[in-house]
């Protein structure tokens, strides 16, 4: 059986690869070996990133965290372990966006984990 080299799927294929490395530099946009490499390394960036994304807003509100209840004496470990033993479940976005949005509120919340955590 002979080889198909100009059949329709194989121009829609290349046309697919092409049209994805559509904006890359030099030949990575036009030659369709060099496309294929880049569009799939591209693929792959964007699926492992798409995974990390989570751990690195995660590290964002930590970091927020740690920035808002310092000023009230306390690390962000502390405040956490007190949270904890408060029986307060908040997640970390929610107190970060507490720490930005209502001053008034995280300060009542750093207050009881004080309570807590003296006793």
């Amino acid at each position: 059986m002979s080889r198909a080299v100009d059949g329709s799927k194989r121009k829609e294929h290349r046309k697919k690869i092409l049209k994805l490395a559509k904006g890359y530099w030099g030949r990575r946009h036009s030659n369709y070996k060099t496309a294929k490499d880049a569009v799939t390394k591209a693929l792959w960036y964007a699926y492992r990133d798409r995974r990390d994304r989570k751990g690195d807003f995660r590290r964002l509100w930590i970091i927020r965290i740690n920035a808002a209840v310092r000023p009230y004496g306390i690390s962000y470990s502390r405040f956490i372990a007190g949270l904890n033993k408060a029986g307060v479940t908040l997640d970390r976005k929610a107190i970060s966006n507490l720490a930005i949005e209502d001053e008034a509120a995280f300060k009542v919340l750093v207050e009881q984990v004080k309570r807590v955590l003296e006793k």
